[in-house]
């Protein structure tokens, strides 16, 4: 699990065992909070360990997990299969070439922790775009755009480096010049904020 693979984007390593947990005890709240319903055809992109996918996968019909990161994917693989789960596909590449990793187009992107990392935001947003089915959906979850020593878990500073973080407006303002259309800002508690985007008319 390395940001030394090609294309791995810039400050979005997976942290230390045991603080996802702490800053998010229940991702089904946070799923809940950008839009994702049951049933649903559902992307995780850029994964990771798969602390979202696998309450995804108990909510949609279907979830693909996409990641760079095949140890990752194998981590992931392992936290669904012991809960049981058959409905996903885990997907190693490129996140910049998610409509051609699909067989079929979504119902919803989900994207957590990685959008402030993307050297070229805007072609990610026209690739999700391409990605997503009539009246789909994308949601960015980002770190507010706080101090990096402001945003404490387990008694320790956590996030990207405060120069990664992106405001709201720049992150809407990235996803529109891909061909997106700004639909909602959630506040996902206690640093995050989730952009909820729609693909343009």
């Amino acid at each position: 699990m390395t940001s030394s693979i090609p294309g791995f984007f810039q400050g979005t390593e997976m942290p230390d065992s045991g603080w996802w947990e702490a800053l998010w005890p229940d991702p089904a709240a946070v799923l809940s909070a950008t839009g994702i319903k049951p049933g649903m055809e559902v992307i995780d992109l850029c994964c990771g360990d798969g602390w979202f996918t696998l309450p995804i996968a108990r909510l949609a019909r279907h979830v693909v997990a996409i990641d760079i990161d095949a140890e990752l994917l194998d981590v992931t693989r392992g936290r669904l299969t012991e809960s049981g789960m058959k409905n996903f596909d885990l997907v190693a590449g490129n996140a910049y070439e998610l409509a051609s990793l699909i067989s079929r187009p979504v119902d919803f992107v989900f994207m957590a922790n990685a959008f402030h990392g993307v050297p070229d935001r805007p072609r990610l947003a026209r690739a999700v775009r391409e990605a997503l089915a009539p009246g789909g959906r994308f949601a960015v979850v980002n770190w507010h755009q706080q101090p990096r020593e402001k945003t404490m878990v387990l008694g320790e500073p956590r996030g990207p480096r405060t120069e990664l973080r992106l405001s709201p407006e720049q992150t809407i303002a990235d996803a529109e010049a891909g061909g997106l259309r700004f639909a909602e800002l959630v506040e996902v508690p206690p640093y995050h904020y989730g952009a909820v985007f729609e693909p343009a008319e």
